[in-house]
């Protein structure tokens, strides 16, 4: 036991800690393995555009200098980008740092923080150092159950967090779940909606969060540069609400939270048009092949929305996970048999697959 566990707040102690995917140097380190990919964090396979990389270049000058704290040039780049008023907006390291933020902001203890109990491992690490009581909703088939939320919606009830698309599931909820939950709860409880995924979507029923800001002043929606935009280790996300909840949001964020890197890197990325066309690409062919080849393995998986895929193996998905780290495949383990893993360019999903026929 943990010699100052007393010291400790009681929540903090409450708390399983977040663990990452397992980086690409240490499966080389720890099996030997030179060559090796990493389908465990959903990261963007062809990597960031040449253009942000290009402005974020430019920028390491500067870095003994500090970071502009209202990110001006990506605020205004981004407002005209999403349609939006640029004091709605606010910028964060990654969209992971306002989630957190978003409960300090609006979680009392003792507040109910309700959400899926198959969603993004971060809500309850929020609602725990914000000292809220966790409402984990079972999901259904895989997806959030709207209906299930609502049933359990209560005086106390404060935040709410969907992820849709849903990780680690794909799953989605539809404009009419979205619409009939938001048309349920009370207008002082803050729901966050966590589109991490937003631009890998292709089902026309998806409700895009942003067009909903006007009618709905208690909704937040989170996205990220991380995914689709290449520009995970810059770490950089935004969220967009009423300007009366990004003001309270602004009380508490750190000064400085977006590098001057990050900050230049991703207002290049928006530009890059092509680079987001060609990574959906990418993403939809090896979705296909995915789809195919798993089905010819007899692995069972979710259809996805996203840039990942949750499968069920026919055994402990840790000890699948171990075998595939020796082959230099790496994965997400999740529960029971079930994984889930990230889409990559076709060489990596075609060294996912020949791991797999022996391993599954």
């Amino acid at each position: 036991m943990n010699k100052f566990a007393d010291s400790a707040r009681k929540s903090v102690m409450h708390i399983t800690p977040y663990i990452p995917g397992k980086p690409i140097e240490e499966v080389q380190r720890e099996y030997g393995v030179r060559d090796v990919v990493k389908l465990a964090s959903n990261e963007n396979p062809l990597g960031p555009s040449r253009l942000a990389v290009k402005a974020i270049s430019k920028k390491l000058g500067a870095l003994n200098l500090y970071p502009e704290s209202g990110a001006f040039y990506l605020r205004r780049a981004l407002a005209k980008h999403l349609k939006i008023k640029e004091n709605t907006l606010i910028f964060g390291n990654g969209s992971n740092e306002l989630l957190h933020l978003i409960a300090e902001a609006f979680v009392s203890p003792g507040d109910e923080v309700m959400f899926s109990a198959l969603s993004f491992v971060v809500y309850p690490i929020a609602t725990d150092l914000a000292g809220g009581t966790a409402i984990q909703i079972p999901h259904k088939n895989f997806s959030h159950d709207i209906d299930g939320f609502i049933k359990r919606l209560s005086p106390g009830t404060k935040l709410i967090y969907i992820c849709n698309p849903n990780n680690p599931t794909g799953t989605f909820i539809s404009k009419e779940e979205f619409e009939k939950l938001m048309s349920a709860v009370s207008p002082k409880t803050i729901v966050a909606l966590d589109e991490a995924y937003f631009e890998y979507v292709q089902d026309k029923n998806f409700p895009d969060g942003i067009k909903y800001l006007s009618k709905y002043p208690n909704l937040i929606v989170l996205r990220t540069f991380s995914k689709v935009y290449g520009l995970a280790g810059a770490r950089i996300g935004y969220a967009a609400a009423d300007p009366d909840i990004i003001e309270i949001i602004e009380r508490i964020r750190a000064p400085f939270n977006a590098s001057t890197p990050a900050q230049a890197g991703a207002e290049a990325a928006l530009k890059d048009g092509a680079h987001i066309k060609k990574t959906l690409k990418t993403n939809s062919e090896g979705k296909s092949y995915l789809y195919s080849e798993l089905k010819k393995l007899g692995i069972e998986f979710v259809p996805t929305q996203g840039n990942f895929i949750f499968v069920k193996f026919m055994s402990n998905c840790k000890v699948v996970f171990e075998e595939l780290l020796k082959k230099g495949v790496i994965i997400r383990p999740q529960f029971d048999n079930y994984a889930r893993i990230t889409i990559g360019a076709m060489a990596e999903n075609r060294k996912l697959i020949k791991a797999l026929k022996t391993v599954k």
